[in-house]
């Protein structure tokens, strides 16, 4: 039953990540900033960066996340998984306040995406022996 969870969880970060996209597409228009371009105002760089910034962890988080879910613990990677997304939104809102707020949002995701990491590493090396 964990699994269907571990799936909602995923479609929550893909979710996020898909508000983000719109609130780039958005600022675009208010803020007279073309494709391609990616610099112009403040406000749009910092969406345009946050957004970049969880694309960079999404293949950590996501493959991360899968392989704790199948290895140690399925429950386990949902709670982490939504510390995670907790995580990117604080990071999201802290950064578009201020770019020094960011910090603690990201220390957050940062943390949960390393304990996954960890947590597949042990279960994967625990089911070879």
């Amino acid at each position: 039953m964990a699994q269907q969870f571990v799936a909602l969880v995923i479609l929550g970060a893909l979710g996020l990540y898909f508000y983000m996209g719109l609130r780039v597409g958005n600022a675009r228009a208010k803020y007279n900033v073309p494709a391609p371009a990616t610099t112009g105002h403040p406000q749009f760089e910092r969406l345009y960066r946050v957004q970049t910034n969880t694309l960079e962890w999404l293949p950590l988080f996501l493959g991360t996340l899968v392989l704790f879910s199948t290895y140690l613990s399925g429950w386990g990677a949902v709670f982490l998984g939504l510390v995670w997304i907790a995580g990117r939104y604080l990071y999201m809102e802290g950064y578009l306040e201020a770019p020094e707020r960011r910090g603690t949002g990201f220390l957050i995701q940062a943390v949960a995406t390393g304990l996954l990491f960890l947590g597949a590493l042990i279960g994967i090396l625990g089911s070879l022996f």
